[in-house]
């Protein structure tokens, strides 16, 4: 098997430096209390290439920030940057959620891993660690209705059970598009070099989290 494989690795390997797009402000899967623009990225471009596959409008994806094992730093990406920030074969599949789930998986993120990178909506936590309040809204503030039925993006990772968000393995009328998230993101690459723009990332705030709940997150002393 090592031998029948081996061209193609070397293959793949020898593509590694090839030059994909310039990112003048790098992507960063973010700090302490900072928010993950690279997963945010991510989150996007899955919803993205989910919604081109299936001809039809993606409300919602989510992936899992333990996944993106590498930031995009500042300057000309090439090929095995990506490979860095996503070592994994992890397919792109879509799913069908209700808005109540939808809601639930949000709050799973967050009280796991204190927000998990996702694209279409935004979370707000407010209040005290002792008194908290969670509202979840599409991006552009409109509210989600819990009893209707969405298109959700996510990996097969997730949805198989992988990472904390339970909700995700309950969704119905599972789609494998055979894409990996790896060559989705690559294409994307590929898509604004041919355009010539720059790979910029996403604008914050779809996770308002103050300091103090931020901090309870971490220490696992929030619940809501």
């Amino acid at each position: 098997m090592d031998a029948y494989l081996a061209p193609y690795a070397a293959k793949i390997k020898a593509s590694f430096g090839q030059p994909l797009v310039q990112a003048p402000q790098g992507l960063y899967r973010g700090r302490r209390g900072e928010e993950n623009l690279l997963g945010y990225w991510v989150a996007d471009t899955m919803r993205a290439a989910a919604a081109k596959a299936t001809g039809d409008p993606i409300p919602f994806a989510i992936t899992n920030a333990g996944g993106l094992r590498a930031n995009l730093r500042v300057g000309m990406l090439k090929v095995e940057d990506i490979y860095d920030v996503m070592p994994f074969e992890n397919e792109v599949v879509i799913i069908q959620l209700t808005g109540s789930q939808i809601i639930q998986v949000v709050r799973e993120g967050l009280l796991h891993e204190g927000g998990e990178p996702c694209s279409g909506v935004r979370a707000e936590l407010s209040g005290t660690p002792g008194r908290t309040a969670f509202h979840v809204t599409w991006t552009d503030g409109k509210p989600i209705d819990p009893a209707a039925t969405y298109r959700v993006a996510t990996t097969d990772y997730l949805y198989e059970g992988g990472g904390r968000m339970r909700t995700l393995s309950r969704g119905r009328g599972l789609i494998r598009t055979g894409l990996t998230l790896r060559q989705v993101l690559l294409d994307r690459c590929a898509e604004l070099a041919k355009a010539g723009q720059p790979l910029l990332p996403p604008a914050p705030g779809r996770y308002v989290i103050p300091p103090a709940l931020q901090e309870a997150l971490r220490e696992r002393e929030l619940h809501f």
